[in-house]
């Protein structure tokens, strides 16, 4: 390979190191999992939390399984592009999470609190759904999250 070649292919590399920095720039886990801001209005104020997107089949089917539990201010949020009736289980999943269904306009579906570690009954959206919320067990009650709240997170439009 030439001089002139060598340079190009070092500037096209730096380059591209470049552009894959500038994309993580926002917080990470301490796994390098790229999170995001997400919060939940309810009566008592709006709560922030970081989160993790789940956006297509792979990391879906993936969620949360093998992991550890969630901390208080964490959470994985599934974007389906479609609004229908969604339907979670807990296979393969160590702790204990609330589900909560999400609708177009960022409004709470429902809640399926306290969901059983590693169970494969389906836990049902009732309702249609493009959005998909697993916190930490108990965390809903905590923040007195219910059907009508309201989720901002760029996915949703209100």
């Amino acid at each position: 390979m030439g001089f002139s070649r060598r340079i190009l292919l070092a500037g096209v590399l730096a380059g591209a190191g470049l552009v894959s920095a500038c994309a993580q720039s926002g917080p990470v886990d301490a796994a390098g999992r790229a999170l995001e801001p997400l919060s939940i209005v309810t009566g008592s104020g709006e709560h922030k939390f970081l989160v993790e997107i789940a956006d297509d089949d792979a990391e879906r089917a993936r969620g949360l399984m093998y992991r550890p539990p969630l901390e208080a201010d964490r959470g994985m949020l599934f974007q389906f592009p479609a609004a229908t009736e969604q339907s979670f289980w807990m296979k393969n999943t160590p702790s204990s999470l609330d589900i909560i269904y999400i609708d177009p306009q960022g409004r709470i579906v429902s809640i399926a609190s306290h969901a059983t570690p590693y169970s494969e009954t389906p836990l049902p959206s009732n309702g249609a759904a493009n959005g998909v919320l697993e916190l930490r067990a108990g965390r809903a009650d905590e923040i007195g999250a219910k059907p009508g709240d309201q989720v901002r997170h760029s996915f949703f439009r209100p």
